[in-house]
């Protein structure tokens, strides 16, 4: 019964990379089919490069998701760890939604060619979540500003009282 979280986590993994690898196959069937086939009369060479930027956009993060999904062996053969949680959030998720967005940009693409522009939420997103992150680090304590005179009062006040003995009053009998 040892390392059945392992097995699970494995055989999760191994649906969800399966699940994930219909997606991608399914949209670039569609959009080959639907695109080249059908609207063969309006197929420019803009849509080839579509083609190859939305597989380049599915190979990446799949190679990545799957390489994290891959289970840890020993020598003898023993598992010893079933790979990393797809469901988790993070960088996992964000490969997950570039994947999404992939697909969805894909597929909606052939109704009209200016849902390329939703590629434009990946970078949004990431500029989004760095500006965050670098405020972080530029913003110091509030040592740099002057702070009112109540401020001061009330935070002088709550030092004061921090910095008493404490006494802990206990029944006599």
């Amino acid at each position: 019964m040892a390392n059945q979280g392992a097995k699970k986590r494995k055989e999760e993994n191994a649906r969800h990379m399966s699940k994930l690898l219909r997606l991608i196959i399914g949209c670039n069937v569609v959009y080959i089919l639907v695109r080249m086939i059908i609207y063969h009369s309006s197929f420019t060479w803009k849509h080839w490069v579509g083609l190859v930027l939305t597989s380049l956009a599915y190979a990446a993060p799949y190679k990545q998701l799957a390489s994290m999904a891959k289970p840890t062996y020993t020598d003898d053969g023993e598992l010893i760890d079933g790979g990393f949680d797809m469901s988790t959030t993070g960088v996992c998720g964000y490969l997950h939604d570039i994947i999404y967005i992939t697909s969805f940009v894909q597929l909606a693409s052939l109704i009209s060619d200016k849902f390329w522009y939703t590629y434009l939420a990946i970078p949004a997103y990431a500029v989004y979540q760095a500006s965050g992150f670098i405020k972080g680090f530029l913003s110091s304590d509030s040592e740099g500003m002057e702070e009112d005179e109540k401020t001061r009062k009330k935070r002088e006040k709550m030092e004061k009282k921090a910095s008493r003995p404490k006494f802990v009053k206990t029944r006599t009998r």
